[in-house]
């Protein structure tokens, strides 16, 4: 396992540079500084139970990470206006089609601003698995992604196992399947 990256100055000025909408950054900004004094904003660390996490999908129905203790999870970050992200999405489609029954589940959030919500709809649709925005999360104890993409691997138990930049084939098996495998502690 990779060690955490720590949110930082440098990495949160580098996010806002990419937001191209004052507003999205200014609310970044506003977050980012509550992460940096309140380590409760803080991102997940690796090897602590993951942090609450609740979104309306845009299906209609709920996600609530609490509730999906003896599944491993991954919770993705993304965007339509990411390059990185539409790359990854195809993988990560993929690998949920096929160990979704085994046990994974997966939420891609979005970052999109509401003015881009009919593209991410759009991509949203040709995608298995389900999704959510920014602004549908209710309870939020990730914070603010440092980034796009971002993916965090949960395991059955509850607990941050890893945080993927960039998800490839190769690193979801050698990460997930394990987790997958392990029956947890329940």
């Amino acid at each position: 396992m990779r060690p955490q990256a720590p949110v930082t100055a440098k990495r949160s000025l580098t996010l806002l540079f990419w937001l191209k909408d004052r507003s999205i950054r200014v609310a970044t900004a506003l977050f980012v500084m509550t992460a940096l004094i309140d380590p409760a904003f803080a991102a997940p660390e690796l090897d602590k139970p993951a942090p609450p996490l609740v979104a309306a999908r845009l299906d209609g129905d709920s996600f609530d990470l609490g509730r999906l203790r003896g599944k491993v999870v991954l919770v993705n970050y993304w965007a339509t206006w990411c390059a990185p992200c539409k790359k990854e999405m195809p993988a990560l489609n993929a690998f949920y089609q096929r160990y979704h029954e085994q046990g994974l589940e997966l939420i891609g959030i979005s970052a999109d601003r509401p003015r881009d919500f009919a593209k991410m709809r759009t991509v949203s649709r040709g995608l298995s698995y389900p999704t959510s925005t920014l602004d549908k999360i209710t309870h939020d104890g990730f914070g603010p992604p440092e980034g796009f993409p971002l993916t965090y691997v949960i395991d059955r138990d509850g607990i941050v196992r890893d945080k993927f930049i960039d998800v490839r084939e190769p690193l979801l098996r050698e990460v997930v399947l394990p987790l997958l495998e392990s029956k947890g502690s329940q």
